[in-house]
């Protein structure tokens, strides 16, 4: 049966939040606007809870729960939500791993026996796994070795920026790590870390809470209780000097530079980090924005330009040590140096005069639409309130951050970009070499 049920008002939906006695945590946000729901489970595991050895096995092991579980043979996933009219996928962050699907309401309980099924255990056979691998090196190539600006900001700037293994290395996976994992190890990961208790299942939609409530149950309820592993500390040292490196890419056809200032812990000091996501859209985001205005339109120092929290562009799905990141792509022979010096004036500018009239209203009122538009969605709303729940305890928050946004000052912008200082820097070059020898 659940425990610690609680129901929290949010934006528009409310939120219902419970614990099985296996330790699955549940959030239920119900939307009866249309015959649709969104299923999410999210397990707290990543790129950083990678072993050294082993990179690219969060996101191998992503795939291997694809191929079958406990009672469906390989590819009845895929038949059983295709067949009820839905869609599905999974995806590896830096700090978890989700799975989720957008079906029809009358198909809830097809996907809670499905995800339910996968989580009692996968089928994780040697040709299940030499077949996946085989694959994850594929989606390599295409979408890193083969690519123009492959894996750049998000594979090639943690290196610089970072001096520990689960926060430097290449998230991806070496093709000899990949190549040399076994069943074994695939048992080892889905024991430690897909446990009931390191999991949040989430539902929103057109759904009757009772009705949902009694079938997650029936479905979860018997799944076998695992506690959480401990969640190592993934502290990183501050950095005391300026870092910087470059690289050659034989296929992109003009140069390009990112560069990541450490910001505030965003789940524990969340107060202090929300400038800095407010400052990000200040610098960057729309024509107006300091730094595509100055940038690209004045000194046309740069084709494009864009500016984030996160290595994986979310601010709100991230835990510490994380960055304010802006990367910019340049014109041919274009001045990377130049274009990091006038980035350190605007930075300058905004911490010495503050904002314009209207600058900070504009950028939150903009904040504020993107973040309602970006959860109206059924199943965007489900995989962030599971986030949410996951890291923070807290998925009411979704619906709270457009006022929090709102609420930050101008003097606090002020400060976040007095921090952003030359010295605490991480950059990487990219050195276009496309269509040149």
């Amino acid at each position: 049966m659940p425990t610690r049920r609680a129901r929290i008002p949010a934006a528009n939906h409310p939120v219902e939040r419970f614990t099985l006695d296996n330790g699955l945590r549940v959030v239920l946000t119900p939307d009866r606007s249309a015959p649709v729901i969104g299923v999410a489970v999210v397990y707290d595991v990543g790129i950083r809870s990678e072993p050294e050895g082993r990179t690219g096995f969060a996101h191998l092991f992503e795939h291997l729960m694809f191929q079958g579980s406990e009672n469906l043979e390989k590819l009845a996933h895929f038949r059983h939500v295709q067949g009820a009219g839905g869609t599905f996928n999974g995806s590896t962050h830096l700090d978890y791993t989700d799975y989720y699907e957008t079906l029809p309401s009358n198909a809830l309980e097809r996907a809670l026996f499905l995800e339910a099924d996968r989580m009692r255990g996968p089928r994780l056979t040697e040709e299940n796994l030499r077949n996946q691998v085989d694959v994850v090196k594929e989606e390599i190539r295409v979408n890193v070795l083969n690519r123009p600006y492959g894996g750049f900001p998000w594979l090639t700037l943690p290196p610089v920026m970072f001096d520990t293994f689960p926060n430097a290395h290449d998230g991806y996976g070496s093709f000899d790590d990949l190549e040399s994992a076994t069943v074994a190890d695939a048992a080892d990961f889905f024991r430690r870390y897909y446990a009931s208790g390191n999991a949040v299942l989430a539902v929103s939609g057109d759904i009757d809470t009772a009705e949902a409530v009694e079938l997650i149950e029936r479905h979860f309820g018997d799944v076998p209780a695992r506690p959480a592993p401990d969640r190592p500390d993934f502290a990183e040292p501050e950095p005391t000097a300026e870092r910087r490196t470059a690289y050659e890419d034989k296929l992109a056809p003009l140069p390009a530079v990112a560069s990541g200032w450490r910001v505030p812990d965003p789940i524990g000091n969340f107060a202090d980090y929300l400038p800095f996501v407010v400052l990000a859209e200040v610098l960057t985001d729309g024509d107006a924005s300091r730094l595509v205005e100055r940038l690209v339109h004045r000194d046309r120092t740069v084709t494009s330009i864009g500016g984030y929290l996160g290595f994986m562009g979310d601010p709100f799905d991230v835990r510490d040590p994380t960055a304010l990141l802006i990367q910019s792509h340049l014109p041919p022979g274009g001045d990377v140096d130049k274009v990091l010096r006038t980035v350190d004036e605007e930075l300058d500018r905004v911490a010495t005069d503050g904002l314009t009239e209207g600058e900070l209203a504009r950028t939150q009122a903009r904040m504020a639409t993107h973040l309602l538009r970006d959860t109206d969605a059924v199943l965007s709303r489900a995989l962030r309130m599971a986030v949410l729940e996951q890291q923070r305890g807290e998925p009411g928050l979704l619906g709270e951050l457009p006022r929090l946004v709102g609420e930050v000052t101008d003097e606090q912008v002020r400060a976040a970009a007095a921090t952003l200082r030359p010295e605490r820097r991480a950059s990487v070059e990219v050195i276009a070499k496309g269509g040149r020898s």
